[in-house]
């Protein structure tokens, strides 16, 4: 019936057209051309006179009707302190189709909860999309194009060759299963210590997102498997201490990634690159959803914890009593390739072999982050790879033995990869059909000035859920949000205006990292059930209930501060 109603919309509802305009970080080259730095590249372009300009935010074109041109470049001159300057703005064209531009994104996560298969869930969301986009080839007009991408094939060659790799190296040394072993003796006691340790590691690879969840979760299910540790209590330590850990420990690419969405004309704490990182830490207390959700989860480590779900705690029950990780009805995505240990008869496993290959892999991608200023995971776990994989043939390992490990690895990560690949894909396609930009729309100025942050919220938490991305909902929300609020804050006449837009600026943030953190269409949720061997959707079910919790405290502890700053 949704797909029904997709190729309806496709036919018979014409798009609505809104222009979105985006104050640029400019910089000049040794010739005079002038560019912005997007995704560490710069991009040159040329201006044109506001007057000239053919697109216009304030008069965005009639719906059904194409705007002549879709993206430009405007110029203006703004006086600052007695001193005229040129500012540039990139003006962008963008569709959607009101609540229709929801489907594919609710058809997805329905499939998702439903079926519990992730592949079909997906690959249904995509077709809903490409049917209200009208490319009804979806192979040549939606699915080559989004794999032949060079993200894409980041995917396939960091998490297939890589990860996958790397990991069944580890299970052919017995590596791995000789890390438990050590910690077992020297750390672990039980449940709560093997969780702790999660968290911890957490906490210690603080770079957030793919990199935690891939480091924390192959590193400790070997020891929690031991431990009757659930798999739904480990994907949750895992994924609840990725992304909300690296926003309070920033550390890392996010502020740099941020602070070009969140330029607003005429804020001066807000005019310069160094401002706006500086005004991205100083809202690190207020991210709290983040500090609640790490909290929550060092809580549920300790066996403290302040709200625990039904579903958790059953698998909690389960795991301790029957020693099941896994519900009876489960799929997890880690395989059996992943799960057993087959060394070769007279190689004996050493801990050494886990430990210098993940040193290097963490010194790697720490070091590449302060020469760079962004981690190199390919790096890391090609180095880490190289060593596993050398230090085994220095001991004797055939490499006929190796290269055996390294398939069996790779098969235990096909289906994960083919679940990001097309994860990637759906959210291109939300992206078209301007879901989050519909959504942003429905935002208004005319609404209390101490709800704002909470809408704000609400809106990225929708936005993240339905496309499985954080940072690409900071590209739709902030170069709106940030507006909205200053216009709130000089609309109330609020006294303290700054301290309010770190209120909505936090919002943002954090509404963004829990939606993507819940999204079953999240790369960082289907790494943190591949990298613990959970039932993707039994990670989902298992976590929101706690995840939902932080952000209602979150959500009360905004309204009230907000409300005081009048």
């Amino acid at each position: 019936m949704a797909l029904i109603a997709s190729a309806l919309v496709g036919v018979m509802v014409p798009p609505s057209w809104t222009v979105e305009e985006l104050r640029l970080d400019v910089q000049t080259d040794a010739k005079g051309d002038t560019y912005y730095v997007l995704e560490d590249e710069p991009v040159y372009f040329r201006a044109v006179a506001e007057a000239e300009a053919v697109l216009d935010p304030a008069q965005p074109p009639p719906r059904g009707a194409e705007p002549a041109q879709l993206q430009e470049f405007v110029a203006t001159t703004e006086t600052v302190a007695g001193e005229a300057r040129t500012v540039y703005h990139k003006l962008e064209a963008k569709r959607h189709w009101g609540w229709f531009s929801l489907l594919p994104a609710l058809v997805a996560v329905l499939l998702c909860w439903l079926t519990k298969e992730p592949v079909t869930a997906l690959f249904g969301g995509i077709v809903s999309g490409a049917l209200i986009l009208g490319g009804y080839d979806i192979t040549g007009d939606v699915l080559i194009p989004s794999i032949a991408t060079t993200k894409s094939a980041g995917i396939v060659v960091l998490y297939l060759w890589l990860l996958g790799g790397l990991m069944g190296i580890w299970s052919r040394t017995g590596a791995a299963q000789a890390f438990a072993e050590f910690m077992t003796v020297h750390f672990v006691r039980g449940p709560r210590t093997a969780k702790l340790v999660a968290w911890a590691l957490g906490v210690i690879f603080f770079q957030g997102g793919t990199v935690s969840t891939v480091l924390v979760g192959t590193t400790v299910k070997p020891i929690a498997d031991k431990e009757r540790v659930s798999h739904e209590e480990l994907a949750y330590v895992v994924d609840s201490t990725a992304s909300p850990i690296a926003s309070q420990i920033a550390f890392n690419a996010w502020p740099g990634y941020v602070q070009a969405f969140i330029v607003v004309a005429g804020v001066g704490f807000l005019a310069t690159e160094a401002d706006r990182i500086s005004f991205f830490f100083s809202s690190v207390p207020f991210c709290f959803y983040a500090i609640f959700a790490v909290l929550g989860t060092f809580l549920l480590s300790i066996e403290k914890p302040i709200f625990l779900g039904k579903q958790m705690a059953a698998a909690i029950e389960r795991s301790r009593n029957t020693g099941e990780l896994d519900a009876p009805d489960a799929d997890p995505l880690s395989p059996e390739e992943l799960q057993a240990s087959n060394v070769p008869a007279g190689y004996k496993p050493n801990v050494i072999e886990f430990f210098l290959p993940l040193g290097v892999l963490i010194a790697t991608a720490v070091g590449s982050f302060i020469a760079l200023g962004s981690p190199n995971v390919h790096w890391a776990f090609g180095a880490a790879l190289l060593l596993a994989g050398g230090m085994a043939l220095a001991k004797g390992m055939s490499l006929k033995d190796l290269l055996a490990g390294f398939h069996d690895g790779i098969k235990g990560v096909v289906l994960g990869s083919v679940i990001l690949l097309l994860a990637i894909t759906i959210g291109g396609v939300n992206k078209d059909t301007g879901g989050g930009i519909f959504l942003v729309e429905q935002v208004g100025a005319a609404i209390p000035y101490f709800l704002l942050p909470v809408i704000l919220q609400v809106m990225t938490m929708v936005i993240a859920f339905s496309t499985g991305t954080s940072w690409g909902t900071y590209a739709v929300a902030f170069p709106l949000a940030m507006p909205l609020a200053w216009a709130v804050a000089q609309a109330h006449g609020l006294s303290h205006p700054e301290l309010y837009m770190t209120l909505c600026f936090a919002a943002v943030m954090d509404g963004s990292v829990y939606g993507d953190q819940c999204s079953p269409i999240s790369d960082t949720t289907v790494l943190s059930s591949v990298c613990t061997g959970c039932d993707l959707m039994d990670h989902v079910k298992t976590q929101i209930p706690q995840a939902s919790v932080a952000a209602v405290l979150a959500a009360l502890l905004w309204t009230v501060i907000a409300f005081f700053t009048a």
